[in-house]
């Protein structure tokens, strides 16, 4: 009887020597490991923009490195932990800080399409282009190129006898690095007077205290100049027409002032 058991307890021994040998071998290796995981976190939309080092030794995987968010930090974790054959998650990823853009921060576009006073509609919206990046704190906040959605708060064509001819102009969401954000800034207006008022001068809200400032000269082909001015503001080519319509070509830069803070992502 005794040798009986000890057969039967030598037997469960080896069996579990034998299990576990075998489930060593089938364990990935952690080259395996490691590279499985790091094109994980590269083909996920949420994690993929994250720059994130991938090591594993004897099955316990360390993640160092920085995340585009807190978000995409936690998401290159989940993705750790749902790998077959790990022991564990070292989680070492760095979150940088947000960037605030204050209130009062100076937006440099150019049209992407001409807009006037009779040829614009109230409520239109247009496109125009970041022509000048947006830095805080030596981080690049608003990158040069970056696509900028407007609206035309107020077009109002000038009458040929008498009525003032207006445009006033605001931006609502700015594109940053493929994402939209909505974004408050003060209005551009310019206005015409009637017959014999052969000046036109406005003054847009906001912390800069911009104005779109116009003034006719002459008459014909000899149009008049119009500017962008206020605190630190360019200039910009709006003209009259013939008519003494309120015209900004495409292409022309115009200085918007941000009226509430912008929350961003860390940028690379």
């Amino acid at each position: 009887m005794r040798r009986i058991f000890r057969l039967a307890t030598s037997g469960v021994m080896v069996g579990s020597v034998l299990g576990l040998l075998i489930a060593c071998s089938s364990r990935p290796s952690d080259e395996t490991i490691s590279k499985d995981i790091q094109d994980r976190a590269a083909a996920d939309p949420d994690t993929k923009d994250s720059e994130v080092k991938v090591a594993s030794k004897d099955g316990k995987v360390t993640l160092t490195g920085t995340a585009s968010s807190q978000a995409a930090q936690q998401k290159l974790e989940q993705i750790a932990r749902q790998e077959p054959g790990i022991a564990g998650v070292d989680d070492q990823i760095a979150v940088p800080p947000p960037i605030e853009v204050p209130a009062g921060t100076d937006l440099v576009v150019t049209l992407d399409q001409k807009l006037g006073s009779k040829i614009s509609q109230t409520g239109q919206t247009f496109l125009a282009t970041v022509a000048q990046p947006v830095t805080v704190g030596g981080r690049t906040a608003i990158p040069k190129g970056s696509t900028v959605k407007g609206t035309v708060v107020t077009a109002k064509e000038k009458g040929k006898i008498k009525g003032e001819g207006q445009l006033s102009l605001t931006l609502d969401s700015i594109t940053v690095r493929g994402k939209t954000y909505q974004i408050q800034t003060n209005t551009l207006d310019s206005t015409i007077k009637g017959k014999g008022k052969r000046t036109a001068a406005t003054t847009g809200g906001g912390a800069a205290g911009g104005a779109l400032i116009g003034g006719i000269a002459g008459g014909g082909k000899g149009a008049g100049i119009g500017a962008l001015v206020g605190a630190g503001a360019g200039f910009i080519g709006g003209t009259f027409t013939g008519n003494k319509q309120i015209e900004i070509p495409a292409e022309t830069p115009l200085t918007f002032a941000t009226s509430a803070p912008l929350t961003l992502p860390p940028s690379k």
